[in-house]
């Protein structure tokens, strides 16, 4: 199996974990992803150095105006998308297999986590895996150590409070906060 065929695996929304070869692929790029966030968390890069270590990381040129500040982890690495002038602040962790898309303008605070699988929730299939995209729109803003679970759209120019847990599409325009996060309020243009 190739990435573009596990690639498909994850974008069909396939269970993962009975498959034997799947999950050797998904820790081979794991370590490819452990071995480059490494050098990204490690030591001083300029900011096109970085920007050259994480379009290494997710195979893929990263937008114009990136920016980063480490450290960074992701566990696969390998299903991110990152349009023009994103910046993702320190200590953010992307579990991307069911696939990760920012769109150009997005800012994402400290400590954020999206993550795109869950487990089963019956004991014996408990290791098994369920992914969903997540995808951040246009000009979004994420504060510090907010959550955004798998499935969840966050429509352009919304805001995301610190520290909300998002377990459910974001419209754009809203300001959602809480556990689980719920609407503030609406942005007016």
């Amino acid at each position: 199996m190739e990435l573009k065929e596990l690639l498909a695996h994850f974008e069909k929304g396939d269970t993962l974990g009975e498959d034997f070869a799947v999950i050797e692929l998904m820790r081979y790029y794991s370590r490819e992803a452990q071995k480059i966030t490494l050098e990204i968390n490690t030591k001083f890069h300029e900011p096109e150095e970085l920007a050259e270590l994480f379009s290494k990381l997710i195979g893929k040129d990263v937008g114009e105006g990136f920016g980063l500040f480490p450290p960074f982890y992701t566990d696969f690495g390998k299903n991110i998308t990152v349009g023009k002038n994103v910046f993702i602040n320190a200590g953010c962790k992307f579990q991307d297999q069911g696939g990760i898309t920012i769109d150009d303008g997005a800012l994402i605070g400290h400590g954020v986590v999206l993550a795109t699988l869950d487990h089963d929730l019956a004991p014996m299939k408990r290791q098994q895996l369920h992914p969903a995209p997540i995808h951040i729109g246009k000009r979004v803003w994420i504060g510090a150590n907010a959550v955004i679970t798998k499935g969840v759209t966050i429509g352009d120019n919304a805001v995301v409070a610190a520290g909300a847990v998002v377990n459910k599409d974001v419209p754009a325009n809203a300001i959602v906060g809480g556990v689980p996060a719920k609407i503030i309020k609406w942005i007016e243009q």
